[in-house]
Order: structure tokens, then C-alpha cells, then sequence
């Protein structure tokens, strides 16, 4: 029997790879922007933007709303969803972009983890070996020195609700994007407008296009996001996420001034190899 994965496999994996690119220019620019406004108000105008953009969308495809069911679900991603964001704009503003991207990369250990658990998909030894393979990769590539931070507590909440938000939207994945999308960037607009107002600082008339441009990236990374989880199991997704890894670090050398540490070039092999470890095989002894 042939080796190779289905094809609808690998276009989960290039509709998280478009995902993955774009997300990296959104939370560049959060970097670059973070120090000037609070984590809530960046949120919330990420959101707002987002949302306005959407409005053509939601007006052509309106009769897909009746297809809208499951409210609970919808609520806990979005409360899963405003403090994942909330915690990783504010993380990303204050630590290293090296250090804020290995942290991420915890995210596949408890995706396999939580598929396994709430999902039914499996998690075997080969593939659990290859996500430790990967993760041990990013350790060595980045070789972070960590310090008390509160920024890498707002890290920990990040993983864990960003994961649990995965989580919830696959199990969402039956129902058309443009309610999720609808559902997910309202949502987060109506959460975090209290606390974003409460703590809103003045926007300068050059800062707007930037916050524009979040909107912008993060709303057709959320729609590259909710098409990978259509098409690919979140094993299979947690690994080939680790190629988001090489392009933050190429951003935060480009960008930032951050030129990788010679053990970053093992550190990569380590994560190829493991993508290529992950990858399903078909026929006895599979798997395993």
C-alpha cells in the first residue's frame, strides 16, 4: 500500500502554513507597536477592524447563519480566544521574539494531548516521540535564558488557552467558516471593549494603517486557521506548525536585530526531522 498521506492532508498543512505566515506579520507588528498601547486596546482594535472587514462577507453569506447551532461552544471559544490574545500581546511586547516563539512551541505537546483526550484522535508513541523531537529542536535552536517574568506567566496561560481554543474550534468544524469567523471576531470585540476602554491610551494618526494591517493579517489568518483544522488532524497540524518556528526566527533577525546562535542550525534539523517523523504511514505496524 502507498505510504503517502491523503491528500487532503497536506492541504490542511498549506492552508496552517498561509495561517502561520500571516499571524508572524500580525504579532511583528504587535512587537514593534506593544509598548505604545495596552494588550486589551490591541485586541479589541484588532477585533474591531476585523470585524468591519468581514461586514461584505457577512451581508453576501447571510443565509449560512441558520446553520449556526452549539451558543455554548461559541462562548468558551471566545473566552478561550480573548485571553489567549490578550496574554500573548502582552508577552510578545515585553520578551525576546526567540524566547516568545520556543515557548509556543510547547503548543504541539498539549495539542496531542488534548486530541488525544477530547478529540478521539490518536496519539502514538511514533508521533509523541516525534512532537518531543521537535520540541527538544526549538530548546536547542533558541537556547532562551529564562528570568522571573511575569511576561512568561502571561506565556504558560497563552499555550494552555490557546490550545484549549483549538480544541473547541475543531469541534466547531462542521459549521461554515463565516459564522465561526463572525461568532469569533465579535466576540472578542464585545469582551475585551471594557477592559480596552478602561485602559485605552490615545491613538496617533500614524498608528492606525499598522492597526489596519492586524486586522487585516490576523483576520485571513483566522480563515487559513479554520480551513488547515477542516481538512487535517491536530497531530498532523502541531508538527508541521513547528515551521512557523523559522520564520520568526528569520523575522527577528530581519526585523529586530536577533541573529540566531550557531546552535540554531541543529535545532532546525531537529524540527525537519521530526516533521518528517510525524507523518502518517499506511499498512501493518503503522503508526506505532
Amino acid at each position: 500500500m502507498s505510504g503517502r498521506s491523503p491528500p487532503g492532508e497536506w492541504r490542511g498543512v498549506a492552508w496552517l502554513l498561509a495561517d502561520i505566515g500571516l499571524n508572524v506579520w500580525a504579532l511583528t507588528i504587535v512587537k514593534a507597536t506593544g509598548a505604545e498601547l495596552s494588550a486589551w486596546q490591541l485586541v479589541f482594535l484588532r477585533a474591531a477592524v476585523g470585524l468591519a472587514l468581514m461586514v461584505p462577507w457577512i451581508a453576501w453569506s447571510r443565509a449560512e447563519f441558520r446553520r449556526a447551532r452549539r451558543p455554548g461552544l461559541h462562548l468558551l471559544r471566545i473566552a478561550l480566544s480573548a485571553v489567549t490574545l490578550t496574554a500573548s500581546f502582552h508577552a510578545v511586547a515585553r520578551l525576546p521574539f526567540a524566547l516568545f516563539t520556543a515557548m509556543n512551541f510547547t503548543r504541539p505537546l498539549v495539542m496531542i494531548a488534548m486530541a488525544a483526550l477530547f478529540l478521539a484522535e490518536p496519539a502514538t508513541p511514533r508521533r509523541w516521540a516525534a512532537a518531543l523531537l521537535g520540541l527538544a529542536g526549538v530548546v536547542v535552536a533558541v537556547g532562551p535564558t529564562a528570568t522571573p517574568d511575569p511576561a512568561l506567566l502571561a506565556m504558560a496561560v497563552t499555550v494552555l488557552c490557546g490550545t484549549g481554543a483549538i480544541v473547541v474550534t475543531r469541534k466547531l468544524n462542521d459549521q461554515p467558516p463565516v459564522v465561526l469567523m463572525t461568532a469569533y471576531t465579535a466576540g472578542l470585540a464585545l469582551a475585551t471593549a471594557g477592559p480596552a476602554l478602561a485602559a485605552w491610551r490615545p491613538v496617533s494618526a500614524d498608528l492606525w494603517p499598522v492597526l489596519l494591517a492586524v486586522g487585516l493579517f490576523a483576520q485571513g489568518a483566522q480563515f487559513c486557521f479554520l480551513r488547515a483544522h477542516r481538512f487535517a488532524t491536530a497531530g498532523r497540524l502541531a508538527i508541521a506548525g513547528y515551521a512557523g518556528f523559522v520564520l520568526t526566527t528569520a523575522i527577528g533577525w530581519a526585523v529586530f536585530g536577533e541573529w540566531p546562535a550557531p546552535a540554531f542550525w541543529p535545532g532546525a534539523a531537529a524540527i525537519l526531522f521530526a516533521g518528517w517523523l510525524a507523518r502518517p504511514v499506511r499498512g501493518r505496524g503503522a503508526d506505532r
